[in-house]
């Protein structure tokens, strides 16, 4: 067969052998075209958050962007959103009341009574369940604005929209709150719906809104913009970080995209190595011609394209060689886990917070970091406590004769057992009973009522007697105990040297040495 004839084999219809299959799925000869479905799939990603915009918002400190691109990602990168949550709920928020007598004349139970009635106010406000809510809004949005309604028997905390409003000012140490009331033509297209959702919000914004429509709203300043009012300070709150209104973790969302590309190339790469392709060699003679026709060629190719047509990246072509399988998959050294941790660290590392805390891989020391951790959000904890601090004003209507504060345990998810272990070594010392029950997560009036209920009503104390310990032992007594364990026969429980650690708390080389020893 001459090598014209060659040509017109390869331009025949049917008979194409530069086309790769991923079993029986004909693909184009750049192997990214596996990936076609998945790029179709993140197209609109990709349109609607480009690094350029990321980095252009984060460069110009434009907050309203800013916000949706860290709420779109808190909802999109599992990383990114278990940061948030980590960082919101990392303190446990537990808070107790301190009476504060000046005046010996007050009685006890004028103490007690005003001590339970604020107690049980602020328990009724679910201040735990507030305090983690707001704090996972400040650090998505950067910042959390409030109207406080306050009620006879709790306080409750409505959240108003972020990007229209605005905090230029304090006024007695609290942030003067301004809201564009824009916002709810902006929001709500349909006028029944409109209404319906302005009655929910307090009378000072509805009469605010109706003003605006009439067009009777003064600007709040010359070259200010119509539609922003200053609500009343008493009755609003602004919290932060830092006085900082960005996202806490905005910053790390371009290493979060490089790892989002880094996991792309690695799924090129691993359909790449899939790929293999079996060559059969139609064999030529001397002269240079097909001793085979084109015909059967093509049968003898459409035979081995059959025989393997299910199978998951084998392609066959049929060309002029030895028959021999190509393999596709990369040689370098360099595995492409490490690559992708290395980049999945980088995400890490651009947020300040270990990635041990969330993938724990030994038994590392990373009471630093969450030292760290609680530093940045300690500065959220001072402003609740200032806040809660100004409801308790209606029970302080004589602070310099009796004063009831509010104060919040740096009690974490990581620390409270050991705090609370703390606390009760200090009771020995005379200090607080209450604190180690607060620390373990209860409150202040469920532990007076279950230690009422439990010693007065039910009379515990004469149905569970301890066991004698040498701290409730008389001399007598423990002198008879230390001597018994001496004699023969009887075993003594005391091992005696240092309690062993829990594993916890154990050293990776003491892990290491009780494995070898074992």
């Amino acid at each position: 067969m001459s090598r014209k004839k060659l040509q017109i084999v390869s331009d025949k219809e049917g008979l194409n052998f530069n086309r790769i299959k991923l079993g029986k799925t004909a693909l184009s000869g750049d192997v990214t075209a596996i990936l076609e479905r998945h790029d179709a799939v993140n197209r609109r990603y990709q349109k609607i958050l480009d690094r350029e915009r990321i980095e252009r918002a984060i460069e110009n400190q434009d907050l309203e962007a800013l916000r949706s691109i860290s709420n779109y990602f808190c909802g999109k990168s599992g990383i990114y959103s278990r940061l948030c949550r980590y960082m919101a709920y990392l303190f446990k928020y537990d808070w107790f009341i301190i009476p504060h007598r000046f005046d010996e004349k007050i009685s006890n139970d004028k103490v007690i009574e005003g001590w339970v009635k604020s107690s049980i106010f602020l328990e009724n406000s679910n201040l735990k369940q507030e305090f983690g809510r707001i704090s996972l809004k400040v650090i998505k949005n950067g910042c959390f604005y409030g109207y406080v309604l306050q009620e006879q028997d709790a306080v409750y905390i409505q959240e108003l929209p972020v990007n229209y409003c605005r905090a230029r000012y304090r006024v007695n140490g609290r942030y003067a709150v301004e809201l564009n009331v824009k916002y709810f033509d902006d929001i709500y297209s349909d006028v029944k719906y409109r209404l319906q959702v302005l009655k929910l919000y307090p009378k000072e914004i509805q009469q605010a809104y109706l003003a605006y429509k009439r067009g009777e709203l003064p600007k709040m300043s010359i070259n200010d913009e119509t539609g922003w009012i200053l609500l009343d300070p008493a009755k609003t709150v602004k919290f932060n970080l830092g006085d900082s209104d960005a996202p806490l973790f905005v910053s790390i969302i371009p290493a979060l995209l490089d790892l989002e590309d880094a996991k792309k190339l690695d799924k090129q790469k691993m359909a790449q190595q899939l790929l293999k392709i079996i060559i059969q060699k139609m064999p030529i003679d001397k002269n240079g011609d097909l001793i085979f026709d084109v015909d059967e060629a093509q049968v003898l190719h459409n035979n081995v394209v059959n025989m393997v047509g299910d199978a998951i990246g084998l392609d066959v072509l049929t060309t002029f060689a030895d028959v021999d399988v190509a393999d596709m998959s990369d040689r370098s050294n360099v595995s492409s886990i490490d690559q992708l941790e290395r980049v999945e660290r980088s995400v890490y590392n651009e947020a300040g917070v270990s990635q041990m805390q969330f993938n724990t891989s030994g038994n590392l020391a990373l009471e630093k970091s969450i030292a760290n951790d609680e530093c940045t959000m300690i500065d959220l904890l001072y402003q609740f406590k200032s806040f809660v601090n100004s409801l308790l004003k209606p029970f302080n209507k004589n602070p310099k004769r009796l004063k009831y504060s509010f104060d919040i345990l740096p009690t974490t998810i990581y620390n409270y057992k050991d705090l609370s272990k703390l606390y009760k070594e200090q009771t020995q010392l005379g200090f607080s009973k209450l604190l180690p029950q607060i620390a373990m997560g209860h409150t202040q009036s469920d532990i007076i009522s279950m230690a009422v209920f439990e010693n007065k009503v039910m009379n515990l104390n004469d149905l569970f007697v301890p066991p004698q310990m040498s701290s409730t032992m008389s001399g007598k007594d423990n002198n008879k105990a230390s001597s018994d364990s001496k004699k023969p026969g009887i075993p003594s429980d005391n091992p005696g040297g240092r309690p062993e650690l829990p594993d916890d708390q154990k050293s990776e080389k003491t892990i290491q040495n009780k494995e070898s020893s074992n």
